[in-house]
């Protein structure tokens, strides 16, 4: 019999794997709580309040608000032309004093150095140079004992309470551009400050080497901190909508298939949900969110990657629930139903005292039944033959 049993019990095992989806659509209900359990489990994160502060979690709640779509390129400072003036003498002579040095701030006006006049006299005459502008000595072709011609360039001083901030545009993009266009402004020498700059003219020609094309944004200046040559990065706004949802591009992580971000559970304290995304258009802080978010959700920004690796932190969903409402709950989170408090079933103990769930355990058991009876018939029949031949 024990023999005959193996390959009916081999069937029986496959017609019940095979049968169980089919019936999990029939009866509507979840036949394996434990996988539920576990996929819950798997799309939120619970800590505790020592993880949460190990983490540094932070979040922001999403909401519409306007978005601008934009164009990261990089480029230089330079100065404005017509902020630019040079120092020189009318009347021949030497330099006998000088009161500005290269990079000394000077208003107009400023006395910047003295020529002693090859007219006769004793003692010469001596006349004095003042600045034509105001703005900062940038470059100083002199010392005291220089003779000075009408030809020579004393002084260069420029006003750099503004200066241009020229970004090289790709060719394909330029188009997109109109005189204007707004741009937030990073100089690499000052990483603790953004600038604001407006597109004022374009250059005359394309660059041949790299196919670009000079944009002219004017930035204000007014502490001189930014200086010619420096090196910029540009955020050029092409174009801003309204109304539209997005979230910080720290708050973005990748499970491999699916973008995602972590919303703040609105139940459970320090209980974060995986909730993958689609996404649109991208600048540098922010992109934009076409689904998978609503008003008010709030999303963790810093700490989000780290949570992709935090697991369950040591708390179950179970406890989380339990801690939070007072009362016990299943495995995979829902209430316990009137029916299992009732019973005192091990399977009811677990979550699956549904009526559904009930009905499923009488019909397999039926099954059991009819196969065991089966069985057993199939054991006589072959006993039988065995009997008549030893006669």
């Amino acid at each position: 019999m024990n023999h005959a049993s193996k390959p009916a019990m081999h069937t029986f095992k496959n017609f019940i794997l095979n049968t169980l989806p089919v019936l999990s659509a029939i009866f509507g209900c979840t036949l394996n709580p434990i996988a539920h359990a576990q996929k819950r489990a798997t799309d939120r994160v619970i800590l505790d309040d020592i993880s949460v502060q190990s983490l540094g979690i932070e979040v922001v709640e999403v909401d519409y608000e306007d978005f601008a779509e934009t164009l990261f390129v990089i480029g230089r400072i330079e100065p404005i032309p017509a902020r630019k003036s040079v120092l020189s003498s009318r009347i021949p002579g030497r330099v006998v004093k000088i009161n500005a040095f290269e990079g000394d701030i000077v208003k107009a006006n400023t006395p910047i150095v003295d020529i002693e006049s090859l007219q006769p006299g004793n003692p010469p005459p001596t006349i004095s140079l003042d600045s034509p502008m105001p703005g900062m000595i940038m470059k100083s072709h002199t010392h005291v004992g220089t003779p000075v011609v009408p030809d020579n360039e004393l002084f260069e001083i420029m006003d750099l309470t503004e200066v241009y901030a020229v970004a090289r545009i790709p060719e394909d993009q330029a188009g997109k551009l109109a005189l204007g266009a707004r741009a937030q402004i990073r100089v690499a020498a000052i990483p603790d400050q953004t600038f604001e700059g407006e597109l004022v003219r374009f250059g005359t020609e394309a660059n041949l080497v790299n196919g670009t094309l000079d944009a002219f944004f004017v930035l204000e200046n007014s502490d001189y901190r930014v200086r010619p040559n420096m090196r910029a990065e540009f955020s050029v706004v092409l174009e801003t909508r309204s109304n539209t949802m997005s979230v910080p591009r720290a708050a973005i992580q990748s499970d491999g298939i699916n973008r995602i971000v972590f919303v703040k559970d609105f139940d459970l304290p320090n209980a974060f949900v995986k909730a993958p995304i689609q996404t649109g258009f991208q600048n540098e802080a922010r992109a934009e969110v076409l689904s998978g978010l609503f008003p008010g959700d709030e999303v963790v920004t810093r700490g989000s990657y780290a949570l992709m690796f935090a697991g369950e932190g040591g708390v179950s969903l179970k406890e989380a629930l339990d801690a939070a409402h007072g009362h016990e709950h299943n495995e995979d989170g829902s209430e316990i139903t009137a029916d299992q408090k009732r019973s005192e079933t091990p399977d009811d103990a677990r979550g699956q005292g549904s009526a559904s769930q009930r009905l499923l355990v009488i019909f397999l058991s039926i099954l059991c039944v009819l196969l065991a009876l089966l069985l057993l018939l199939s054991s006589m029949r072959r006993g039988s033959p065995s009997k008549t031949e030893s006669n």
